[in-house]
């Protein structure tokens, strides 16, 4: 099982009304997005982090982890606005390599810090409803929500795909390290090729297996999922409203001001 769908049936925010979180965390992510606010962003990061681990039960240090690889994405390539190597000194900062200068201006480096914390906020509302909803009930409101119904198949066969997939590509490797098949950095490199090929012949035939499994039991283009329905609390939809119509509130105060 995938780490985040392990974390995600643990949460305890699992069974809260999937549209409450769905709502959220997408008018959340839309304010972010449009404000591009580092007070908004850093506000909206610290309540999702405080839903995700305080009310969630999701370790801290998960948390932290998870949030680590998007960041350092985020801050690498951020970098490309905020460093320049120029002749000339900027008002930021200047570093002098021989008859040039690794610099900045401060308007970069501005627009940097807060690109950063507007991407980081946006991921942490996504992180919000991945880590407290299911994969079922994110697809049972987008169903709700009248997406294409040939999407949500998909979705459903790509994400029952992936388990498969893994499943035997563990297998795979379990048995090519009791041959001794990564006893060195050039071993490893011809095992894993091996095994990418041998993984995507089985792809295939497990696909087919799987749409003949699925005829068998009377596919007539359409899959259909049981989902769990958890009725929604006034006083939660009340904090979505009152949180969103804050962050609306700031942002039309930013745009005006």
């Amino acid at each position: 099982m995938i780490a985040v769908d392990k974390l995600c049936y643990r949460s305890k925010l699992r069974y809260v009304n999937a549209g409450e979180k769905f709502a959220y965390s997408m008018l959340t992510l839309l304010f972010c997005i449009v404000s591009r606010s580092f007070v908004l962003s850093a506000a909206v990061l610290l309540v999702n982090s405080i839903l995700t681990v305080g009310k969630g039960g999701l370790p801290l240090h998960r948390y932290i982890s998870l949030m680590a690889v998007p960041s350092a994405f985020l801050i690498f390539s951020t970098l490309a606005i905020i460093v320049n190597i120029s002749k000339i000194p900027l008002d930021g900062y200047a570093l002098p390599v021989g008859a040039f200068f690794i610099t900045g201006s401060k308007a970069s480096v501005l627009f940097g810090l807060r690109l950063i914390v507007t991407a980081v906020a946006a991921v942490s509302s996504l992180y919000f409803l991945s880590l407290n909803t299911t994969m079922t009930d994110i697809m049972a409101v987008l169903s709700r929500l009248h997406c294409p119904r040939i999407i949500l198949e998909l979705m459903l066969l790509i994400y029952r795909y992936i388990f498969v997939l893994m499943e035997t590509a563990s297998a795979m490797l379990v048995s090519q390290k009791a041959r001794l098949g990564h006893k060195d950095f050039k071993t490893s490199l011809r095992s894993f090729g091996s095994m990418g090929a041998a993984l995507l012949i089985r792809a295939f035939q497990r696909s087919v297996s799987l749409y003949d499994a699925m005829e068998s039991r009377c596919y007539d283009g359409r899959i259909r999922v049981l989902d769990e329905q958890h009725p929604a609390k006034s006083s939660e939809i009340a904090f979505i409203i009152l949180y969103e119509l804050v962050l609306l509130a700031y942002t039309v105060w930013r745009r005006v001001a």
